[in-house]
């Protein structure tokens, strides 16, 4: 990822560490090399945010909010309920396409590390994600948006899961299919609209 000279030394710092956090790990990108990465020097780190962990925190709160924007795009592409209930799993087949997936940003950083900040955002993350599927399955007419959606997340875990374990990239579809599946299976039927 290409740092940008002009930005502030947070913003530097939250770009090198989105890159070596998520490609290298938590624990394997030392201070110093953050800081070579960012071009910024060492007070700078403690100016902006405090301690590593706090960086860390505060990179992953950055990945929730592109995620978000993700989910809301994808979303937005589709006008059927059922179409917008199975667009997360879209967001996953970009990713799986992209050469640099490592994997789940949240699930690798709790695997790595337990500070206050990493469980927090990685459980705000996960709520959001739930509460996501929720929404969209109580749009989609669902009689029990809350188990359907804890349905669906099992189902997006274990695509994520299995796509960093395996390097397979066809498991997101399996996933989507399951998903579909599901639906036809818990969703009112659509009854076609009087010409």
């Amino acid at each position: 990822m290409q740092i940008n000279a002009d930005g502030t030394p947070r913003e530097r710092l939250l770009a090198a560490a989105a890159d070596l956090f998520y490609q290298e790990g938590i624990r394997s990108v030392g201070i110093g090399r953050l800081l070579d990465r960012a071009g910024v020097a060492k007070a700078s780190l403690y100016d902006a945010f405090g301690s590593k962990d706090a960086l860390v925190a505060a990179y992953l709160r950055e990945r929730h909010d592109a995620m978000r924007e993700h989910f809301q795009r994808a979303i937005a592409c589709h006008y059927t309920p059922r179409a917008r209930v199975l667009a997360p799993f879209d967001v996953q087949a970009e990713f799986a396409a992209d050469s640099t997936y490592r994997g789940c940003a949240f699930a690798r950083a709790t695997a790595e590390s337990h500070a206050d900040g990493v469980d927090t955002a990685a459980s705000d993350y996960r709520k959001w994600i739930r509460e996501t599927f929720v929404g969209l399955a109580a749009e989609a007419g669902a009689t029990d948006p809350s188990t359907l959606a804890m349905q669906l997340h099992a189902l997006w875990d274990g695509a994520a899961q299995s796509l960093q374990m395996d390097h397979d990239p066809t498991v997101v579809g399996a996933a989507r299919d399951a998903a579909a599946a599901l639906l036809d299976a818990v969703l009112p039927p659509v009854t076609p609209k009087a010409p």
